[in-house]
């Protein structure tokens, strides 16, 4: 059985993968934090859906951002050695979806006020706490503790690929309590 309670973090320092650590409200701690927020709030939102497509888009997009919080946790001494990171691949593959959805619903060119239905407003949730990991990641990118500007890019991306799948999720909750 996985040791979750390990009390290092008691003094209020974490270990970054690498020798360091930090304290957690250390700028990298805090985003990577927040990418976990929004990892959860996904969650949510794929729990809620019935639709296996969105659930499988939100599955994909979980697992990828856990290798974006590993990337973050990463310290400069070991970065090279990390099998992965953010690549202009992951941004154009969700460029992808959020094309080949926009061909499945119009998106309104106006304010939308989330809570039409529950998996859409889970991923309104969702897309507002991507947009905050987003602006915490340009800070550390902008002040040069992390050096690969594609983890920017893929929240940006992520974050509008996000309203799109919202929006698809109402269309397609209302399609089907349609009566027949």
């Amino acid at each position: 059985m996985a040791k979750v309670t390990t009390g290092a973090g008691d003094t209020g320092y974490t270990g970054l993968l690498g020798s360091e650590r930090v304290a957690k409200y250390d700028p990298r701690p805090d985003t990577f934090g927040t990418v976990d927020e929004a990892t959860s709030a996904l969650g949510l939102a794929r729990a809620m859906t019935k639709d296996p497509k969105v659930k499988k888009i939100i599955f994909d997009i979980q697992n990828e951002l856990y290798y974006l919080m590993a990337e973050l946790a990463t310290t400069a001494e070991n970065y090279e050695k990390m099998g992965f990171r953010m690549t202009a691949e992951h941004v154009q593959r969700l460029e992808q979806i959020e094309e080949t959805l926009k061909q499945e619903v119009e998106i309104p060119n106006k304010f939308i006020i989330p809570g039409d239905t529950l998996d859409g407003a889970a991923l309104d949730m969702a897309r507002t706490i991507i947009r905050r990991a987003e602006r915490m990641a340009v800070k550390l990118l902008h002040d040069h503790i992390i050096e690969n500007g594609e983890v920017v890019r893929y929240l940006n991306r992520l974050s509008d690929l996000v309203f799109i799948l919202a929006r698809y999720s109402e269309v397609k909750s209302s399609l089907a309590q349609l009566p027949e």
